[in-house]
């Protein structure tokens, strides 16, 4: 299966009223682990490569290639994407890349700032046919200005689009990054309004989709409400790096001798694999578990 670009599934996902899920890459065993549970769900999945993660790689080139590589040789359709960009000159790199998606965040931004910069990055983006998502109210755990607690109003959400062409909108409706325990309470009602606000209001009068961050504190049956309230696509990182972990820990712990990483490695991305595979199938709503 091809590269895809996360608008045909974001777009697929919200005609069907159900979700996609949206997976933050670490490091290249993530990447080979996200791809591995796109192919035991049998459903698409979106890899994300974060600010973050392209400054802790000494660059976006080196783990970007590396992702898309491994996205290409998928058997299901998979999409990679630019997450959380407050950089603009890093939206740019990722679309000279080959992405076919990227956010640029500016939600930590005053209203104005954050529109007249989101405007610029779509331009550029939409004139290389590259999706955008764009933020709107602060999502906490990201210290300061993502204040928890903070919402997006409805109203000033249909305006964000109509000023800056975004193609889909990442809220704040209740979540949190990083957080370790699933405890966050999601407001149900604001995102039927937000989704309502939304009908509509994209180029040629298409829905704009809405993304929620911070899921990996969410519940599996909020998140589960969340989408059948309009939200499209579901951002985790946290949740499974847990997973990753937790396996190295435990295969440490089962022998001290250890030294081959790739021993280690090896069941820390299976066990990503098996939740994330879990995950895509409750987002679009086929999880039996």
């Amino acid at each position: 299966m091809t590269l895809v670009s996360a608008r045909d599934l974001v777009h697929d996902a919200a005609r069907h009223g159900t979700g996609v899920g949206a997976f933050n890459v670490i490091h290249l065993e993530t990447a080979e682990a996200l791809v591995a549970a796109s192919a035991q769900a049998e459903l698409p999945v979106i890899l994300q490569i974060s600010q973050n993660c392209a400054d802790y790689h000494g660059g976006l080139e080196p783990i970007a290639l590396a992702t898309l590589a491994v996205a290409r040789r998928a058997e299901t359709p998979v999409a990679v994407h630019l997450d959380h960009a407050e950089r603009p000159e890093l939206v740019d790199e990722a679309i000279a890349l080959g992405f076919g998606s990227v956010m640029f965040d500016g939600g930590a931004l005053d209203y104005a700032e954050n529109v007249a910069l989101t405007a610029q990055v779509v331009e550029r983006a939409h004139a290389a046919e590259v999706y955008v998502e764009g933020e709107l109210g602060e999502v906490g755990g990201k210290d300061g200005a993502h204040a928890p607690g903070v919402r997006t109003d409805p109203q000033e959400a249909r305006a964000f689009v109509a000023e800056t062409g975004v193609d889909a909108l990442a809220v704040a409706v209740g979540s949190s990054h990083a957080m370790t325990d699933r405890t966050a309470a999601l407001d149900l009602d604001l995102i039927a309004r937000l989704r309502e606000a939304l009908r509509g209001a994209g180029e040629d009068g298409v829905d704009v989709p809405l993304v929620l961050h911070g899921s990996s504190g969410v519940p599996d049956d909020a998140i589960a409400a969340a989408v059948r309230a309009g939200m499209t696509k579901i951002n985790v990182s946290t949740h499974l790096n847990g997973f990753f972990t937790r396996a190295i820990r435990e295969k440490l712990e089962a022998d001290p001798r250890l030294v081959d990483s790739r021993k280690y490695l090896a069941p820390a991305r299976d066990a990503v694999a098996g939740e994330a595979a879990r995950l895509l199938r409750l987002f679009a709503g086929s999880d039996q578990s």
